[in-house]
């Protein structure tokens, strides 16, 4: 699908208002939450990539350091190592994008054929002006080490709105012309901080960016669809499929123009439905 980026008030994006995109995730990590050491060699993350593209993904996102909750950092090198040959051989079958928070691996990404930086940092809006390319802001409190130890907020949504709304500002007022923003479920946020983002998620399409929502598996559906089943521990990440699509049908019903999800089929075919 084609994103209209015309721009509409104060500079912002307007929203596509069409098919929500769907943003596949390629994780060329050990230790990814999900899927972590399943696409670990260039061979297997290509082919995953190719696999994701046939089932209908928009866009592929290809990381090489985990932002897991918990997660320590993966030296430059090595991010670039895992990342770039993968993103070299992906980018003549579909568009790609850089989930990293790092401007060298951002700028060999962008060399080697990736054309969006999905930026859990939101800090990275100069390099994608400097290189020409779009830029996803994620709103993340703290880091991934210690994100979750104890995150508070006087009012999630608005604070989490107000930071968007600043990062994506600097990024156009400094020429970035494509400019998502993503409210960042599961970075520094409890599970109610979660519900009431995605329940008020139309506050923040409000702010003009088209948005980027990823619930797929994450914790937070683990714990939902244990408490529903009356079991004590989270349900396992591969058993989070009908977790993952209620959220996601309801992120784009309240206006999220992308999603980015471990099952693309799935997903597609939940945007093909919500936008009939």
């Amino acid at each position: 699908m084609t994103i209209d980026h015309t721009s509409g008030a104060a500079g912002a994006p307007v929203p596509p208002t069409t098919v929500p995109m769907v943003m596949g995730i390629i994780n060329v990590t050990p230790d990814s939450f999900s899927d972590g050491g399943r696409h670990l060699t260039v061979d297997a993350a290509v082919a995953h990539g190719l696999d994701l593209l046939a089932e209908g993904a928009s866009i592929l996102d290809v990381g090489g350091e985990s932002t897991r909750p918990g997660a320590s950092p993966v030296p430059v090198e090595e991010q670039i190592r895992r990342v770039v040959p993968v993103i070299e051989q992906l980018a003549v079958h579909g568009r790609v994008s850089v989930d990293t928070r790092n401007p060298d691996v951002a700028r060999a990404a962008v060399a080697a054929g990736a054309t969006l930086i999905n930026d859990v940092s939101a800090r990275l809006w100069p390099v994608a002006a400097e290189l020409g390319v779009g830029w996803v802001a994620m709103h993340m409190a703290g880091e991934p080490a210690t994100m979750q130890l104890d995150p508070v907020y006087d009012d999630v949504v608005s604070e989490v709105c107000a930071f968007l709304a600043e990062r994506a500002t600097q990024a156009a007022q400094a020429g970035v012309g494509e400019i998502w923003i993503d409210p960042g479920l599961g970075f520094g946020k409890t599970l109610e901080h979660n519900l009431t983002l995605l329940a008020q998620l139309d506050r923040v399409v409000a702010l003009g960016w088209p948005v980027l929502v990823g619930t797929s598996r994450k914790a937070m559906l683990g714990r939902l669809l244990a408490d529903s089943d009356g079991v004590a521990e989270p349900v396992d990440t591969d058993d989070r499929l009908a977790g993952s699509i209620a959220t996601e049908v309801w992120a784009m019903h309240r206006g999220a123009a992308m999603i980015r999800a471990h099952d693309v089929r799935a997903a597609v075919q939940a945007a093909k439905v919500v936008a009939a």
